[in-house]
């Protein structure tokens, strides 16, 4: 049963995504081909191609990610389908890298939108989405199993993040009409916003985390109890 219930819930996160995944994949790959990219969206420039090749990098590489690692994460895949879920695995580990570095370069190149309170926790949330996806692939390597299912937990929360971040902002303007926030970005929302899209759910997977290893420590002293 547990079984059936995270599959449907990642499925459903999946499918969930797919607006934003499209959105951000279309967005990027026209900002990186437009003669004019400033008129595509406010992220690019006409006249620093690094920023826009780094941002476009950032957007494509990180809307198949989005879908990517929810799927990478269902349960069948990792049992009927072992040698997949490794492929996949490598290959979501480069995407999450592209789409780290991408954002990281973007904003060192240009900054934000939102100054820097927003560059830094969005520089945090890159640097913390490649340790996440290089801490997954470190331990299946050393066949860990344990922490990296946890490294795995981590990195399907970051890979959703920007899918959350417009979620929340979704949300807040359908309930409050967008009370807080405005065009730059430095609305007493927007400067939650910026770390509370990845932040809070990382506390309540490393409670539910730590739950878990605690579960197990109880069972196993039983276990040998009995013995």
């Amino acid at each position: 049963m547990h079984r059936y219930i995270t599959t449907g819930l990642l499925l459903l996160l999946a499918l969930n995504t797919t607006w934003f995944v499209w959105h951000s994949a279309r967005l990027g790959a026209q900002g990186l081909a437009a003669d004019n990219p400033g008129d595509v969206a406010r992220v690019f420039f006409d006249d620093t191609f690094l920023a826009n090749a780094a941002i476009a990098l950032h957007m494509i590489a990180g809307a198949i990610l989005t879908i990517g690692a929810p799927l990478q994460a269902l349960p069948f895949l990792r049992r009927k389908w072992p040698a997949v879920h490794r492929r996949l695995g490598y290959t979501l580990f480069a995407l999450a890298v592209l789409t780290g570095f991408g954002g990281l370069v973007y904003i060192g190149a240009n900054g934000t939108v939102g100054g820097p309170w927003m560059s830094f926790w969005f520089a945090v949330y890159g640097v913390a989405l490649i340790l996440a996806a290089s801490g997954t692939v470190y331990y299946a390597i050393a066949k860990d199993w344990s922490r990296h299912f946890a490294w795995a937990t981590r990195l399907v929360i970051l890979a959703v993040g920007s899918w959350i971040y417009r979620m929340h902002y979704g949300i807040w303007y359908a309930s409050t009409g967008g009370l807080e926030t405005n065009e730059s970005f430095t609305g007493l929302f927007d400067q939650v916003q910026v770390f509370a899209f990845f932040v809070p759910y990382l506390l309540i997977a490393e409670a539910f985390l730590r739950w878990k290893s605690w579960v197990q420590v109880i069972r196993h002293r039983r276990f040998a109890t009995r013995r």
